[in-house]
């Protein structure tokens, strides 16, 4: 069922936080289907961007997740990407029934993170800026407090 797109498009799209009252400090998210429930614990976000994907006749960029290609998808935007220094995890807003917030899968991350800017001086720390297709964002950093 883990390669099936469909299952997963549905899987992932009913992910939201776990506020049945029932196992909520074991399994932070919940998939209901139907009468039944998916309790749901993950090491770090249970919505994982693993592609880049490019519209080809936009040119408007979307981060894919969890498996579902072009079913799953989000806005791709640069200035919001945070990159937590001690552990060097990227994250970037997700749905918000998700939690808000999505992990940038290690291999997405790497590809990303020649574009990370720091303070002038520093080559750790907490990024300031990403230089993006010939654009540089300031990072806002909002989504710390969610993390």
């Amino acid at each position: 069922c883990f390669s099936d797109k469909q299952f997963l498009v549905f899987f992932f799209k009913q992910v939201r936080r776990n506020e049945s009252g029932r196992y909520v400090g074991d399994f932070p998210y919940i998939s209901p289907c139907g009468r039944e429930r998916n309790y749901i614990r993950c090491e770090d976000r249970p919505v994982v961007f693993t592609h880049l994907l490019s519209d080809e006749v936009s040119g408007a960029q979307r981060l894919s997740y969890c498996g579902g290609g072009d079913k799953l998808t989000v806005r791709f935007e640069p200035e919001k990407l945070v990159m937590l220094p001690e552990n060097g995890r990227v994250y970037h807003p997700a749905p918000g029934e998700a939690g808000g917030v999505g992990l940038v899968k290690s291999s997405l991350a790497y590809e990303l993170s020649p574009c990370f800017e720091f303070p002038a001086g520093s080559s750790s720390g907490t990024p300031i800026g990403f230089q993006w297709q010939g654009r540089r964002y300031d990072l806002s950093n909002e989504l710390l407090a969610l993390i």
